[in-house]
């Protein structure tokens, strides 16, 4: 009972505390580990592929990874203090890509990052955490018209389908994550561009970007990195 109690300590150890954060392991079914490094190659491309001066908005929970391994600026970082400045972020996500550019202007923004888990079925991406960005927005004096209520379908539900409310489906986070998804397919079952999170085929596609274009997606669709136009080259009329 000892050794199997030994192993199984082990086996906790090895699976939970043998990697960092940055590096994510999935299992298949016949029980294969694979290692998804999509973090650290996001990051890697950011150091070698941005100006030195580059600043990043991403949210607050990759600052701190985005600042130690690609040596770029953040907007917001894991010293949640700045409420304010944190909200002015949250605030950027949640409108529209008009109204997020402008104040990615204001912020001198360079790049936006953002987590999408809808390939892998990975949960903890922005979309879900995507109503605390909503919430924090709206308590903020810059955000106080961010209302909660306009992200939900008429039945009072967070979509992401043809039932999501059109202020969800028109705003940069989701213009950002969903980006070409409409072109995958993740389930053999289900039609392309299915979100193997939410469980729903998403209901805004072939749609283009005019303040930001894509620069980097990595292997497994989880890190997502634009670059912000500038005033000249966008195409927002």
């Amino acid at each position: 009972m000892l050794i199997l109690f030994t192993r199984h300590c082990i086996w906790v150890i090895s699976s939970s505390y043998s990697h960092p954060s940055i590096v994510l392991e999935t299992v298949d079914a016949f029980g294969n580990r694979h290692i998804l490094d999509d973090y650290r190659e996001a990051y890697y491309w950011l150091r070698e592929n941005t100006k030195a001066d580059a600043k990043v908005m991403s949210w607050w929970d990759y600052g701190y990874q985005i600042t130690a391994i690609a040596n770029r600026t953040v907007l917001v970082d894991n010293n949640t203090w700045n409420n304010t400045h944190i909200g002015r972020v949250g605030q950027a996500m949640a409108s529209s890509e008009e109204e997020a550019y402008e104040i990615m202007k204001e912020l001198d923004v360079d790049y936006v990052l953002v987590i999408f888990g809808g390939v892998l079925g990975y949960s903890s991406d922005d979309i879900n955490k995507f109503i605390w960005m909503v919430r924090i927005a709206g308590s903020t004096e810059k955000g106080r018209h961010v209302n909660e209520n306009d992200y939900y379908s008429p039945q009072g539900e967070m979509r992401v389908d043809d039932r999501a409310s059109p202020t969800m489906q028109n705003c940069l986070l989701y213009k950002l994550s969903y980006y070409r998804f409409w072109e995958m397919k993740t389930d053999k079952t289900k039609p392309p561009g299915f979100d193997r999170v939410r469980g729903q085929v998403i209901g805004h596609r072939n749609y283009e970007l005019h303040g930001l274009e894509e620069a980097f997606t990595s292997s497994s669709w989880l890190v997502r990195i634009f670059r912000v136009k500038s005033y000249a080259n966008r195409g927002i009329n």
